[in-house]
């Protein structure tokens, strides 16, 4: 049996990372700074000398584009990759688009906070981090999971929060210890996964 890879890469800096803007489901590109963060993440993964089978990423550009990037650098462009929605960002509702500070100035400061850093609390039509981990998970457990249980490498370019709820099971971690979990763009987290799923080994590979 082949080791059981699993690596998981936040997607480069977006436009609207940039502008400090709720982002969700909206679909800005990267910027300059994001393609370069993502051709940092394929020369790191390229230098352990990895090898991937298959690929999943979002429907969105920015998580695309960084994969699309990452496995460029490797020369490995001709992974087979599927795209699905289950794996975008939180859907921030009627916060998408709108400057963080102005969402401070318009709702306050602890309502912000509370819509951004609570596991259960969705903000105005969008969703928890509760609610994400509802969508993503299953497909990890149906999709994913599966893929690198046969022992294909698996790289996974996704968003923040959808890749907290995968991180959260993977690393047992409570609603609390996921809210204060933060992931740097472009920065690949390499899991080696036992044969029961569980996690034995974990590296964050950084420049």
């Amino acid at each position: 049996m082949s080791d059981r890879i699993l690596v998981l890469v936040r997607h480069g800096q977006s436009e609207w990372n940039l502008k400090n803007l709720f982002t969700g489901w909206r679909d800005p590109d990267l910027t300059e700074q994001g393609v370069s963060e993502a051709r940092r993440a394929g020369g790191l993964l390229k230098a352990e000398g990895l090898t991937f089978d298959v690929a999943f990423t979002s429907d969105l550009t920015r998580a695309q584009k960084t994969l699309s990037l990452i496995l460029g650098e490797m020369g490995q462009e001709g992974v087979p990759t599927t795209r699905n929605v289950a794996l975008n960002e939180r859907d921030y509702g009627d916060l998408s688009g709108l400057n963080k500070d102005d969402a401070r100035a318009r709702w306050g400061e602890d309502q912000v906070h509370i819509w951004r850093r609570s596991y259960d609390i969705a903000p105005p039509g969008g969703e928890s981090l509760r609610d994400t981990v509802a969508r993503t998970l299953p497909y990890y457990v149906q999709e994913i999971l599966p893929c690198v249980l046969r022992g294909q490498a698996t790289l996974v370019a996704a968003h923040g929060n959808s890749l907290r709820a995968l991180i959260m099971t993977l690393e047992k971690l409570s609603p609390e210890g996921i809210m204060k979990r933060e992931l740097n763009t472009g920065a690949p987290i390499v899991y080696k996964l036992a044969a029961d799923s569980t996690v034995a080994e974990k590296r964050d590979l950084v420049a």
